[in-house]
């Protein structure tokens, strides 16, 4: 049910320059009568990911002509106090959540049959006629996941601040967990090796769906590249298939996720069963190794590690595949394959000394990257995940990136993630904890139910895609906190 009705204020304090204010309770919206021109919007309390219905009625002389109403479902208050149109971004238009119904015959009860991600809803009577205005009633929200009930919370000693920022990241989570692990309930709605990853990894410590994991999994495992590597993301409707995007790094990724799930559950037959596609992945992907023991993409191939157009991934894309070349040594010691593990553990050993030399400036004591010698928080965060770096080494090279005002910070909560687990992980609780404070606390400061697809502290209009109105504000590789709490003992 509404937790109330509220209106849109500008507000430039806020981050997204728009704040809600509470105007009066849910029951106040059926004891009005809307007309042409006539507006409200109903506030659900939280995120969710469903299905909305009301009753309508017409009241006056007679219903003589349709009622025409728009419904726009927003995350955030900034989506339903501005229009839509002109809309300027990349991604299609058809990705922004509203509706335009005509109803010919009243009374009716409505059950929009799309499924939504909102926390606001406008509704706008756009017509009806002169003899007759409407009346909205039982307006509610069925909220659709397949997560189980909320994981118990942190004790009352963490601080306030890690606490809500848990409640924050077991929201996102909670509201991504549906047929799959989707990456965003408004958009993509379809499941990717990156934000499986990560989802999982906070699912263990959280909701424990464990077959939903093991479903991923199969579904990329099912649906392979003629060559044998597997797709970036896979669709389910009309049918489950593979998407068009392949990601490098994701499916380097792909042994880590299949390896974490193993850990987890103890179901190392799965991991068996899916051995024969992690090895495909490692031999597809050390082919790209020259023979300088460094990592070359094949050419127009995609290589994300995160939303930064000016980042130069040569070095962490290095460390991601060593990194990736340990998890699937260690699958390779428990499936029974000695030859594939003394393999990987020679290249890994070819690729460790490689990269310190190609990108450590011990000078500098930091990790560069790229002819142009770049230093960015995404070669320290894999240098140090993938063990090129020793612990120190990682460490002070965190110390001098944090230090320099020009190198290149990570462009969303994928990178943020490896930032702050490589830091735990090289014995920098501190900073890890002071990031998660900063960085995710900083969106629960901003008003985040639920975590954002992309976040810059210093840039509101920051869009992958050109515009805000399609970044998606609930977003699966964001619902990291709580496995740093809760597993790597953040707090």
């Amino acid at each position: 049910m509404p937790a109330g009705i509220v209106q849109m204020a500008p507000d430039p304090t806020q981050f997204l320059h728009w704040r809600a204010e509470r105007v009066s309770p849910p029951e106040a919206l059926s004891e009005r009568l809307l007309r042409r021109g006539d507006s409200a919007i109903v506030d659900f309390g939280r995120h969710l990911t469903g299905h909305l219905s009301f009753s309508i009625a017409g009241e006056g002389r007679g219903v003589d002509a349709p009622a025409r109403l728009k419904l726009t479902f927003g995350e955030v208050p900034a989506e339903v106090a501005q229009p839509f149109d002109p809309y300027q971004g990349g991604l299609g238009r058809a990705w922004l959540q509203d509706e335009v119904i005509n109803l010919d015959v009243l009374p009716a009860v409505i059950r929009m049959p799309r499924r939504y991600a909102f926390r606001y809803v406008k509704l706008e009577v756009v017509d009806t006629s002169p003899n007759y205005a409407v009346r909205i009633g039982k307006i509610q929200a069925t909220a659709l996941s397949s997560a189980g009930g909320d994981p118990p919370p942190l004790p009352e000693a963490v601080p306030a601040m890690l606490r809500q920022t848990d409640r924050v990241s077991i929201a996102t989570l909670r509201d991504c967990m549906q047929t799959v692990f989707e990456d965003g309930p408004k958009r993509d709605r379809r499941l990717w090796i990156g934000d499986l990853r990560l989802q999982a990894l906070t699912n263990y410590a959280t909701f424990r769906s464990n077959d939903l994991v093991k479903r991923c999994l199969y579904l990329f495992a099912a649906f392979p590249r003629e060559d044998g590597l597997v797709p970036a993301c896979v669709f389910e409707d009309p049918e489950p298939h593979r998407g068009h995007e392949y990601i490098i790094d994701y499916a380097a990724l792909y042994p880590a996720a299949v390896l974490d799930y193993a850990k987890a559950t103890g179901d190392w037959n799965t991991a068996v069963d899916l051995w024969p596609v992690v090895r495909q992945q490692m031999d597809l992907l050390s082919a790209y190794v020259g023979s300088d023991g460094i990592f070359a993409a094949p050419a127009r191939s995609w290589v994300f590690i995160d939303w930064c157009d000016a980042l130069d991934r040569t070095a962490a894309m290095q460390g991601t595949f060593v990194y990736s070349l340990r998890q699937a040594l260690e699958l390779a010691r428990h499936c029974g394959a000695p030859g594939e593990a003394a393999k990987y553990q020679q290249l890994i050993a070819r690729m460790t000394s490689a990269a310190r030399g190609a990108f450590y400036d011990f000078p500098r004591q930091v990790f560069v990257s790229g002819p142009k010698r770049q230093v960015s928080w995404a070669s320290q965060a894999w240098m140090a995940l993938s063990g090129i770096a020793t612990a120190a080494e990682a460490a002070q090279a965190f110390r001098t990136v944090a230090a320099q005002t020009g190198a290149v910070r990570p462009g969303a909560p994928y990178l943020y993630h490896y930032v702050a687990e490589a830091m735990l992980r090289c014995g920098m609780k501190l900073e890890a904890k002071q990031l998660v404070e900063t960085y995710w606390g900083g969106m629960v400061k901003a008003g985040a139910d639920t975590f954002w697809e992309v976040y810059d502290p210093s840039n509101a209009g920051l869009s992958p895609y050109g515009s805000t109105q399609v970044n998606s504000y609930c977003h699966a590789w964001s619902c990291t906190p709580s496995y740093l709490l809760r597993t790597l003992n953040l707090a």
